[in-house]
């Protein structure tokens, strides 16, 4: 292996592979015709699936300012991957949902990661995938005081 890759740090070693995950799945995306998919949109459907969210939810699930989440939904609305509805409990405010072209794209997702996993699974073996994913689960865990957060957000 190339000696650069040995002299990396953990962090660059997590976000490289993290990169190159993501890099492949909008790449494969984009050639399923969903090339107006970005990552951060991919982290805004992690917290509208599976029944929705409100604006202020996914400004707090991204850690950015309701404005920017409105800019998000505008562009991902006029694409035909999300609908705004009326809030089933409160009538005055508005729920984001994925529409079935949203639903494709996870799913179209779901699809290419399993693939990427399994060329992975092939590259490092089985066990060691298992046991990278135990080793990286704990020290999420542990770092997060007993808990898995699932407040996934983009880092870039």
């Amino acid at each position: 292996m190339n000696q650069v890759f040995n002299e990396l740090d953990l962090a660059a070693l997590l976000s490289l592979s993290f990169s190159t995950l993501i890099n492949e799945l909008h790449d494969r995306l984009s050639k399923l015709g969903y090339g107006d998919i970005k990552p951060a949109h991919g982290f805004m459907f992690k917290r509208i699936i599976p029944n929705g969210a409100t604006g202020m939810e996914l400004a707090e699930h991204l850690g950015i300012t309701k404005q920017a989440v409105s800019k998000m939904v505008d562009y991902l609305e006029k694409s035909g991957y999300v609908i705004r509805q009326t809030h089933p409990t409160d009538k005055r405010g508005k729920i984001i949902v994925l529409t079935e072209q949203g639903w494709l794209v996870v799913k179209a997702k779901e699809e290419i990661l399993t693939e990427i996993e399994q060329r992975w699974i092939e590259i490092i073996g089985a066990e060691r995938m298992q046991m990278l994913k135990e080793v990286l689960t704990k020290l999420v865990y542990v770092a997060n005081e007993g808990t898995l957060s699932s407040r996934l957000r983009p880092v870039w």
